[in-house]
């Protein structure tokens, strides 16, 4: 029976499933490439079945505390003139619905998965050999060790995922576009609003849940192919941000300016993961290594706090037997996960329209949505999926949540 598990990932998936884990007496030991907590990103959404998950690790209040939870969005032309906007009809598929930065969400569980789990940063798994009863990890940095269990929580280019199940170009479906994201100073006068500018293939966007905090530029665009995701060094990836967005109006001129002045530019690739299996012996996969349903479905930190949540509890339910666990927990997400990658085709039409023509289709549609209640598509199906799961009472439920409130 499992007894100690290497993690691979400090994101949101791997803390979460730590948390967990060390209620039902398991060692778990988390294993983060960074030399700390990742900062920056976009406002994530917890809803649904993954706000009944934030419940039952008695960290809901905690969640809704920390929201800057959307209001409104406008849609504007190139020199900044409104042509739709759009209230939480649109924004917000339930009033449960829960916005978070992805800092404040990584903090928060990372802070409630502290007594009893190892953490490592700075470090990195090199190499995974199962012989059948133990797996052997290597490490960039520490000393080899043996574990009972691997989990693959590294995100959407799963570097275990890679040493264990094989190259990612067997499972990365690239959706032809890449996204950035950056912080930059409020000199925009945002107040829990984002405000969206599209040209042909290509959107810029910003968005402040606190007018006295940062604002997050957002910035998308349609590509033939992912290559632009290989540019590893922050100055490439800044010399072809600009190639793409020269000529734009609005506040692109301000976002290029602030390129130079951000430390936590992220940009990548919008892409989804697509695993025969999430399982091979004593490895298995979790969050966006398993399933990323790409930024566009909104659904990526939710899908990683349910995961956290069934792959733990058939660990539990199986008594640590991964044999019965990994198949038990694969079987109870899949539909899950199918639900909520769909809806991401919505969202590539409504965040960079392919051309002009859909472009003033989706404006059309913003400005409609309060009247025709028919067209709330993107938040309808978005609650639909969030809610596609029967979450198991598991036997882990009690223990944890207990011993995280010893804990603080």
């Amino acid at each position: 029976m499992a007894r100690t598990v290497c993690i691979s990932g400090a994101g949101i998936a791997g803390p979460a499933l730590a948390f967990w884990l060390r209620g039902l007496g398991l060692r778990p030991t988390v294993v983060e490439h960074a030399p700390r907590l990742r900062t920056g990103g976009w406002a994530v959404d917890v809803r649904g079945a993954a706000l009944t998950v934030a419940e039952r690790m008695g960290l809901a209040e905690a969640f809704r505390a920390a929201t800057d939870n959307l209001r409104g969005l406008d849609l504007v032309d190139a020199r900044g003139r409104v042509r739709a906007a759009a209230g939480t009809e649109l924004t917000a598929s339930s009033p449960d619905d829960l916005e978070i930065r992805r800092t404040l969400l990584s903090r928060i569980v990372f802070d409630a998965a502290q007594e009893g789990v190892e953490y490592v940063f700075g470090d990195s798994v090199t190499a995974a050999d199962d012989d059948g009863e133990r797996v052997r990890v290597s490490f960039a940095r520490s000393a080899p060790r043996d574990f009972d269990l691997l989990v693959a929580a590294d995100g959407l280019h799963s570097n275990v995922r890679r040493l264990v199940f094989g190259p990612e170009e067997r499972y990365l479906r690239f959706l032809k576009a890449h996204v950035s994201i950056f912080d930059l100073p409020n000199r925009f006068g945002l107040d829990h609003r984002a405000v969206l500018h599209s040209d042909p293939g290509r959107t810029v966007g910003l968005y402040a849940g606190d007018p006295d905090g940062p604002a997050q530029a957002f910035v998308a665009f349609r590509s033939r192919t992912e290559a632009a995701s290989r540019l590893r060094d922050a100055a490439s990836r800044r010399r072809y941000l600009r190639a793409r967005l020269s000529g734009m109006g609005w506040k692109a001129p301000e976002i290029l300016e602030a390129l130079d002045a951000t430390d936590d530019l992220y940009f990548d690739s919008i892409a989804q993961v697509h695993a025969g299996s999430w399982s091979k012996g004593r490895t298995v996969l979790l969050g966006d290594a398993a399933h990323c349903p790409s930024p566009l479905s909104g659904q990526g930190s939710s899908l990683a706090l349910v995961g956290a949540y069934v792959l733990a509890g058939e660990l539990a339910a199986a008594g640590g037997d991964h044999h019965r666990a990994f198949p038990a927990y694969e079987e109870a997400m899949r539909g899950f996960v199918r639900r909520n990658q769909a809806i991401a085709t919505n969202g590539m039409s409504f965040l960079v329209p392919r051309d002009r023509v859909q472009i003033l289709v989706r404006d059309a549609a913003v400005r409609a949505a309060p009247y025709v209640p028919a067209l709330n598509r993107l938040s309808g199906g978005i609650s639909k999926a969030a809610n596609a799961i029967a979450l198991k009472d598991y036997p882990l439920s009690a223990a944890s949540a207990a011993s995280a409130a010893s804990g603080r």
